[in-house]
């Protein structure tokens, strides 16, 4: 490049420089306008603009910072002087930075910029005092002090006076503070700050009056002066004119009427004075302009519970304990609001103790199963308070409160040896205590026993329909030593009477698509039976043209006998008729075997009755195997049980005679047959001529009643092998017609035992029962 052409080149950068220089300075310029007629936000935009045109240009960042102070944009104010500083290196702008930094809060880059500021030059009174207010707002107290200090050596000046005075206050130097601030106030006797600072003082000095005095003088130069009603407020609280001092704190309500501060002092004075009503109302103004003011709850729970209103002050101390543990206030306050609430829920009730199993049938009594050595006891405490200890005797017992019942739950497990009584001890936090004494009975623990009367129930648990309904009614009785709890048939609630012992129960049942029910019964001592009964729908087959109606067929079997001969002919004679019969239209088979005398009684006064009636049996065959004895005229069955030389030992016949009549109402036929003994003149009557043979289509003869017996003649005991009932079996087997009646059956017997000189049988009318010349018909499934 020729020298012509650099000297060009260069000429021309040159006159660059000077035409951005000359135009940054032309904003900055309009800045300083804007600057001067408060237009700061546009004086910020031309100074920007300066800057970018000028980077290095010093005076523009300082203004800037300047305008930005001015709009509170404090932090990029304090950043500008940083810039400004590094092409001008002044303690001016290094101590404005610093105080730029203190304000907002970054303690740290204060300091380290005023000590700067400082090394440039030691005598700037400012610096100090930014810098010993740094100090003190880190809590630096001799730190501050010692700047404070220089800085009053510089100049003692009201403003460096009042400032050691607040550091001494702090360092609680308190007749230090007030020597400062009084110094403050000699040099300006206007300076509020140290008016009201000297009067805060006092206060604590006790010199009320002093204090009274300065604070007042502070009033007189700003009678606006929040800070002076405040602390005249507490001079007035010392001096216990709260009326005085309540109305200084409602003036600066009266000011800033959502000023948190002030309600909760105002509260507290109220509450002093023993005006709850008023505190409650400036405590619930807090809450509601701050909801987590663990004071005010605190407080608000004060005065309510002096004025009575405990269930507000309950809810108040609740309100407090699940704050968080973060909040110091809160964490402070949450242990006496405990104490608080526990003695507001002091109560002198004794707890109410609730045995739940075993299950008690009365207040004094708890029921152990007998042979027990180690015994469960379940039961709960219902108590107002929370339960400190439960006893069982001397055994400590676990518990835990039910969160939905809000009792208070146990379980123990204890040995009951020999013990005649147990104690049970509740005690709950305020040590109300409740003793119980409870006598220990032991238990049987024997299972129910269930009975089906009807549809009849066999003793091998088969239930015998008479029909093929969908439901059935299921009437039954329960045999136990204790109260029953719950009988259930299917799942099915049976009706009974819970406080009857061995109660009947009845039910209407679903048997659909069923072969059996499950009768599930449990005791009061939770003793439990499940019995399982089978359905037997065979005679549910049988015609329902049978002219006998529903027939039942009653064998009595006696064999094993304890002081007579034992007998295999009952056994055998029975299977024989069992089988003649099976080709009939009978219902139901009830087969007892070795009865004893109690039984027989039982038997036919009490249980076939209740049958018969339940099962609306129409005709009935009683049939009697066993030995048997005629004596005084009189027939006898011998129970098992019986004594040969006691006659009153043996069933006499005319009992049963007693216990037919009692349901002879029920049942149109009855026909009593026994191979034992002659029944005896008493039991029947003969009859006067021949025997008639009855026709099946005899509508009369099925129609109407019938009481028959046909016995052998036999005076003595029975034997293994009988003609009379063979020569029956085989009338009933080899039968050729649709039905039978007795009087066909009576011939052909008698006909074979007289054939083979054995005594002629008997056969009549039971005496006493009615009989309209019916007679019993053994009708075939073929009929």
């Amino acid at each position: 490049m020729t020298p012509h052409r650099l000297f060009a080149l260069f000429c021309f950068i040159l006159l660059s420089s000077s035409l951005l220089a000359q135009n940054a300075k032309k904003h900055f310029k309009a800045g300083e306008e804007f600057v001067f007629t408060e237009n700061y936000a546009d004086a910020i935009d031309q100074f920007t603009k300066a800057i970018e045109l000028d980077p290095d240009f010093d005076k523009a960042y300082i203004a800037r910072a300047d305008a930005f102070e001015k709009t509170g944009r404090l932090k990029e104010a304090a950043e500008d002087y940083d810039r400004a500083s590094t092409f001008v290196y002044k303690t001016e702008i290094l101590y404005h930075a610093g105080r730029l930094y203190y304000e907002i809060g970054e303690y740290e880059k204060a300091i380290e910029r005023i000590n700067v500021a400082l090394e440039l030059k030691r005598t700037n009174m400012e610096a100090y005092q930014v810098l010993s207010r740094t100090y003190l707002a880190q809590g630096k107290y001799n730190e501050a002090l010692e700047e404070c200090n220089a800085a009053l050596g510089l100049k003692e000046t009201s403003e460096n006076f009042y400032l050691r005075g607040t550091i001494n206050d702090k360092l609680g130097k308190l007749e230090f503070a007030e020597e400062d601030y009084e110094k403050s106030i000699r040099r300006d006797d206007k300076n509020i700050d140290a008016l009201i600072a000297v009067a805060d003082v006092r206060i604590r000095l006790g010199k009320l009056e002093e204090a009274l005095f300065r604070v007042n003088q502070a009033l007189k130069i700003d009678q606006n002066s929040r800070e002076a009603y405040y602390v005249r407020s507490k001079i007035y609280v010392k001096k216990l004119d709260y009326p005085s001092a309540i109305n200084d704190i409602s003036k600066n309500l009266l000011m800033d009427q959502n000023d948190e501060e002030m309600y909760y002092i105002r509260g507290c004075y109220y509450q002093e004075f023993t005006q709850h009503p008023n505190a409650i109302n400036d405590f619930t103004k807090v809450i509601l302009l701050n909801p987590q003011n663990a004071g005010a709850l605190f407080k608000r729970a004060y005065s309510y519970e002096q004025i009575g209103d405990f269930k507000s002050a309950i809810k108040d101390y609740e309100a407090l304990l699940p704050m968080s543990e973060h909040d110091k206030q809160a964490k402070a306050l949450i242990e006496e609001a405990g104490g608080r609430l526990f003695e507001l829920y002091r109560e002198t009730n004794k707890p109410v103790i609730v045995i739940l199993d075993p299950a008690p049938r009365n207040a004094e009594t708890l029921h152990f199963p007998t042979g027990s050595k180690i015994v469960s006891l379940k039961g709960q405490i219902e108590d107002e308070s929370d339960l400190k200890t439960i006893f069982i005797d001397k055994l400590q017992v676990p518990f835990q409160k039910n969160e939905d019942t809000e009792a208070f739950e146990f379980l123990a497990a204890f040995e009951i040896g020999n013990k005649e009584s147990i104690t049970i001890s509740a005690t709950d936090v305020y040590g109300n205590t409740k003793n119980n004494v409870y006598t220990v009975s032991l238990t049987e623990v024997n299972a129910p026993v269930v009975l089906i009367i009807a549809p009849y129930a066999s003793d091998n648990g088969e239930i015998y329909l008479d029909s093929n309904d969908p439901s059935v009614y299921v009437e039954g009785r329960i045999e136990d030593e204790s109260l029953i709890e719950s009988i259930r048939i299917n799942d099915m609630v049976a009706s009974y009477i819970p406080d009857e012992l061995n109660p009947t129960f009845s039910a209407n049942i679903s048997i659909m698509n069923k072969n059996k029910i499950n009768v599930v019964v449990t005791d009061v001592y939770g003793n439990r039976t499940n019995s399982e009964f089978n359905l037997n729908r065979e005679a549910a087959l049988i015609s329902e043209k049978n002219p006998m109606g529903k027939t039942w067929a009653i064998f009595i079997e006696n064999s094993d006998y304890e002081t007579f001969a034992s007998l295999e002919g009952p056994t055998k004679d029975i299977t024989l008729m069992k089988s003649a019969l099976a080709k009939y239209q009978v219902h139901n088979f009830i087969h007892k075997k070795d009865m004893t005398k109690s039984d027989i009684e039982r038997f036919f006064s009490i249980e076939l009755r209740d049958l018969v009636r339940s099962n609306r049996v129409n005709s009935l065959l009683i049939w009697y195997a066993g030995h048997g004895k005629f004596v005084n005229e009189t027939g006898y069955w011998i129970p098992t049980d019986a004594r040969r030389d006691d006659e009153f030992t043996y069933f006499n016949v005319n009992a049963l005679k007693a216990s037919l009549q009692s349901y002879s109402s029920s049942v149109t036929h009855t026909l009593v047959i026994t191979d034992a003994c002659e029944s005896g003149p008493s039991f029947y009557q003969a009859m006067r001529s021949e025997n008639k043979i009855r026709s099946c289509d005899d509508w009369q003869a099925t129609r109407f009643k019938s009481s028959q017996v046909f016995s052998s003649a036999g005076y003595e005991l029975a034997v293994d092998n009988s003609q009379f009932t063979r020569t029956f079996a085989n009338s009933l087997a080899n039968n050729p017609d649709a039905c039978i009646p007795i009087e066909s059956i009576v011939n052909k017997v008698t006909s074979a035992v007289v054939k083979n000189k054995q005594q002629k049988p008997q056969f009549g009318k039971i005496a006493g029962l009615e009989d309209e010349d019916g007679t019993f018909f053994f009708i075939t499934k073929e009929y």
